[in-house]
This record gives C-alpha cells, sequence and structure tokens, in this order.
C-alpha cells in the first residue's frame, strides 16, 4: 500500500516521517524533479518484490523483460 509521496528533498529533510511510515507497513515513492527515482518499502514487500521478478524465469516464458515488467507493473502499481 503506497502511503506517501515525497521529493528527494522530503525525504531528506523528513527521514524519520518517512520512516515511520515504512515500518507500518506502508511504502513511500521518491521522486526528483516531477519523476519517480525509487521507493522506500518494508521488508517483507522488498523480497516479494525480488521473488515475483523472478516469477517469469520460473514459468519458462520466453520474453522474461515483458513478462517481468508487466507483473510487476500490475502488483506494485508502476507508472511510467
Amino acid at each position: 500500500m503506497i502511503g506517501a509521496t515525497a521529493t528527494a528533498t522530503e525525504m531528506q529533510n523528513n527521514f524519520g516521517k518517512y520512516l515511520s511510515l515504512v515500518m507500518e507497513g506502508r511504502e513511500v515513492i521518491v521522486t526528483k524533479n516531477g519523476k519517480e527515482v525509487g521507493r522506500f518499502v518494508p521488508k517483507e514487500a522488498a523480497v516479494s518484490y525480488l521473488t515475483d521478478s523472478l516469477t517469469g524465469i520460473l514459468k519458462g516464458d520466453y520474453n522474461l523483460d515483458r513478462v517481468k515488467e508487466e507483473r510487476l507493473k500490475e502488483k506494485y502499481e508502476i507508472t511510467d
């Protein structure tokens, strides 16, 4: 669940606030110049994210990049 969106400067100046959100199980999207540059996520979500990115390999799909991108976008609400 997305908890907040913060600019890199906001994240730097209010790290404790965003850390608390992550500790509650929420994620924080970090932006720079209006573009998403990263996500601050709970540990459990990070492990799940990495595992999900390998799902295409385990299923034997040949276009792994496309499959991975689609699955991650669906699960983590990634927008371009």
